[in-house]
């Protein structure tokens, strides 16, 4: 059992943003309720209000978690290799992305909801890490790409991160929207996340 408050803080807190990763699976972000996620944790739903003030706050500790996991994943590219080529490079980050659908959704569909309705330091500590992403990144431009100017590595950041706001529109249908497609007679290629992000990545760099 976590001993001391901060230790129980930081526990439950995992908790609640796992009962909400859940749910989100299967469930979309407007008909998720804290007394839903309140419903998948072992204590109260109203505990959940002595951590997170809104339903809001929780995805965006969810969001800022998946980050954190694509920053460690970055980090591991950095590490384990002295040299990429630009394929290399581009499969690479193309496979940190694909397991980050969460982040992906997350980004496409329920930003402006989570920052707008968070409190103030909840939404800086989101942005600090997103901060930490774009830096991340840019260290592996530095690395792997030694002769990109800082000219053109802004430019690559600042056509990948607003790209990646939709990727999960692309490689994500519902069967509506599918049927919606063929009726009004769209046709469509079928990518995936890693597809879709490899492929743009060669384009760009």
């Amino acid at each position: 059992m976590p001993r001391g408050s901060e230790e129980l803080t930081n526990a439950r807190k995992e908790e609640i943003v796992d009962a909400c990763a859940s749910l989100y699976e299967t469930v979309g972000f407007k008909d998720i309720t804290i007394r839903d996620i309140g419903a998948k944790t072992s204590f109260t739903r109203t505990s959940i209000y002595n951590y997170f003030q809104t339903k809001e706050e929780i995805f965006l500790a969810l969001l800022q978690r998946e980050h954190k996991a694509w920053i460690d994943d970055l980090k591991n590219i950095l590490k384990n290799h002295d040299s990429l080529s630009t394929e290399r490079f581009a499969e690479e980050i193309a496979h940190t992305l694909e397991k980050r659908v969460c982040m992906l959704k997350l980004m496409s569909m329920n930003i402006y909801d989570m920052e707008g309705n968070s409190r103030i330091e909840n939404l800086v500590a989101f942005k600090k890490v997103y901060r930490e992403a774009l830096q991340t990144l840019e260290s592996c431009l530095n690395k792997f790409f030694p002769s990109m100017s800082e000219e053109d590595r802004q430019a690559f950041l600042y056509a990948l991160f607003p790209f990646l706001f939709g990727v999960y529109p692309y490689t994500s249908h519902t069967e509506k929207q599918i049927k919606a497609m063929e009726i009004a007679g769209i046709t469509y290629p079928q990518y995936s996340v890693y597809e879709i992000i490899r492929s743009f990545l060669l384009k760009i760099l």
